[in-house]
């Protein structure tokens, strides 16, 4: 069975703290019995962990989630167009849809409303109850007519000290970018399977808490969604962690073995096809996968195409290989000529086109929290820009005749940028090297001892 990867000393310490409170309290069941006063990040009748996300036809629907305690069952979604009036008018209700989910801070409900039969290119206000309370008014604009242009962000994986050090890349995303409409994530958004999953969920959702609820938000499913059941046993198998299906109100049509982590959406004049990684690698979902993205990409009317996957088809990392994958999805990716293919998982930066391409397919690996890899020869031979020891996020800017890249730092500098043109030859890359930093690579980093045993002194 195919391991996790180590997840640093912040997943350890959560961990460590874990493990020593079911210490000093053994006869306490953690989900049952501790008063929810002690516990981090434990639900109350107030609504928390809001996160919106894109219907399938994003100009006409959305979709939100959010957690209350066990006290709320059915919860409505109240939504209007938004005014200028404090006076907002006579709300349109939504009666959400609830799972229930047990974790080591307790008993929460999780709230899923679905929204349809919205005007493209419009500003709604909604807010969502709790237990005798309502959540703030929060503004969401659907997407526009397919040729209008369009601003995502992207961010490769968070997983590690959300709230301290990922917190401040999606805040300088979001300041940057203000008119960002979608946010995709590239998988791994916490560690998990440590015993302390829910309060890492907890961190991440403070981490980026405005740009979640206020953005349609797109996430891949990682192998650190997953978890190892019946671990180091015959039995033991990978399996999709509780806290996925009750996070996010994704749409519900991803190919039959990947349901409920495999997806696609149109968002003006952009295809998004969303694949389940480790299950196409672990789970041997690869082929049905392929099949069904072949689907979603014949059909595609607009004249731009996305696939956001969590590991990589060409992997920065010399130990990691995910042949299984590139077997059998790449050929789908390069027969419908998809623009960009964006990726996490190797905790570097590294872009390429494909073989013998030199435009589409693009292939990015990125990544946005601080838990770091180090880059294989292989992939500074193959693939450039790259980088090491850097935070970073994505701007794509997008209308139908261009769609411009950057990739920035968490300090908002430029690191890698281009843009991709259509014309009546087809589709170019163009480089735009002009107010790029210098290459940050732990390989020209080294101490007065000759050492590179620490990237930048």
């Amino acid at each position: 069975m195919r391991r996790r990867h180590p997840r640093g000393w912040g997943g350890a310490l959560l961990l460590a703290l874990a493990s020593a409170f079911a210490t000093a309290a053994p006869a306490a069941e953690p989900n049952t019995q501790v008063p929810a006063s002690s516990r981090h990040y434990a639900a109350s009748g107030f609504p928390d962990r809001i996160v919106a996300s894109p219907a399938q036809d994003g100009a006409h629907g959305f979709a939100v989630m959010w957690r209350t305690d066990a006290s709320v069952e059915k919860p409505l979604l109240e939504l209007v167009v938004a005014g200028d009036s404090p006076d907002l008018g006579t709300p349109r209700r939504i009666v959400a849809a609830t799972t229930v989910l047990e974790s080591e801070n307790g008993l929460s409900h999780h709230h899923r409303a679905d929204i349809d039969g919205l005007q493209p290119d419009t500003l709604y206000a909604y807010r969502v109850q709790g237990a005798d309370t309502w959540g703030a008014w929060t503004h969401f604009r659907t997407a526009a007519a397919a040729g209008a242009p369009l601003t995502l962000l992207y961010f490769g994986d968070t997983q590690n000290k959300n709230l301290s050090h990922v917190s401040r890349v999606i805040r300088q995303a979001w300041r940057s970018t203000p008119d960002a409409r979608l946010a995709l994530f590239a998988g791994d958004l916490v560690s998990g399977g440590d015993g302390a999953d829910d309060s890492e969920w907890g961190e991440w959702f403070e981490a980026g808490r405005w740009l979640l609820e206020g953005t349609a938000v797109a996430p891949a499913a990682g192998n650190h969604e997953y978890f190892e059941e019946f671990e180091d046993t015959p039995q033991e198998r990978r399996v999709l962690g509780r806290h996925w299906p009750a996070t996010f109100a994704l749409p519900r049509n991803g190919a039959p073995a990947a349901d409920g982590t495999s997806y696609w959406f149109d968002y003006q004049g952009v295809r998004v096809a969303v694949l389940d990684g480790t299950s196409a690698l672990d789970l041997g979902t690869g082929a049905a996968q392929a099949a069904w993205l072949d689907k979603v990409l014949a059909d595609n009317p607009h004249p731009w195409s996305i696939v956001m996957v969590h590991q990589p088809f060409y992997s920065p990392n010399a130990a990691r290989e995910n042949a299984k994958l590139a077997e059998q999805v790449l050929p789908v990716i390069r027969r419908h000529k998809v623009d960009l293919v964006l990726q996490g998982h190797d905790h570097t930066y590294g872009r390429r086109s494909d073989e013998g391409s030199a435009s589409t397919p693009v292939f990015v690996v990125s990544v946005a929290g601080p838990k770091q890899y180090r880059l294989s020869q292989h992939a500074r031979r193959t693939m450039k820009p790259v980088a090491e020891d850097t935070q970073l996020y994505q701007v794509l800017r997008i209308d139908p005749q261009r769609l411009a890249y950057e990739s920035r730092t968490a300090t908002g500098r430029l690191y890698d940028a281009f843009e991709l043109v259509r014309d009546g030859a087809g589709k170019r890359l163009v480089e735009h090297e002009e107010g790029r930093i210098a290459p940050r690579d732990c390989a020209r980093a080294v101490s007065p001892k000759g050492r590179a045993d620490r990237c930048w002194e």
